[in-house]
């Protein structure tokens, strides 16, 4: 698929249809995902992949997935948990080829842990365009959740969970009321030489 093609294909998908999704293409969604950019290649990224009916409910629950028009999380093929550790990039920023030159870690003037994962969600998303399929995603709103879900699937202690992509083969469904508000104008996204 041309990528024009796949970035005007993607979509948030809220219903899937009962249809499996092969092992292979997993793999070749998550192999595209780790090719994500990183600040200093730390690879501070790791996913979760869950396939299980029973643990795929048990997160769906956790995402509140029941305010939804369908249980789109899980309802999914196949579940992707990506995570993120902040701890990785202060560690490899204290290595010798990345530390100061007063032996001082870097000052983060961004949190690029954030900027990396966002890039790895994003190949994830249209890496299952690319592979004819649709993707989502959950968040999960309430501290107490977010404990819960690091306790289910043994999350470390240093990685953070952002969400939960739910991915399988789109079923009809009633478009997000917030997409009436229509993309931005060009020119109030795009800004040339200067705002």
């Amino acid at each position: 698929m041309d990528f024009l093609d796949a970035v005007r294909k993607r979509r948030m998908v809220r219903h899937f249809t009962s249809e499996a999704v092969a092992p292979e293409i997993i793999e070749r969604i998550v192999q595209a995902a780790q090719k994500a950019p990183s600040a200093g290649y730390t690879q501070g990224q790791a996913l979760i992949v869950v396939t299980r009916p029973e643990l795929k409910q048990q997160i769906g629950r956790l995402c509140t997935e029941e305010v939804y028009e369908f249980p789109f999380v899980s309802e999914a093929a196949f579940l992707v948990i990506p995570c993120t550790s902040e701890a990785a990039y202060h560690q490899r920023y204290q290595e010798a080829d990345k530390i100061r030159e007063d032996g001082k870690e870097i000052r983060w003037p961004v949190p690029y842990w954030h900027m990396d994962i966002g890039c790895t969600v994003m190949l994830l998303l249209l890496a299952a365009v690319n592979e004819g399929l649709g993707a989502g995603f959950a968040g999960i709103v309430s501290e107490e959740d977010n404990l819960k879900l690091r306790e289910l699937l043994h999350i470390p202690d240093e990685f953070t969970a952002v969400g939960v992509l739910p991915f399988g083969h789109p079923a009809p469904h009633t478009p997000s009321p917030s997409l009436k508000r229509g993309r931005k104008a060009p020119g109030d996204f795009a800004h040339y030489e200067q705002w």
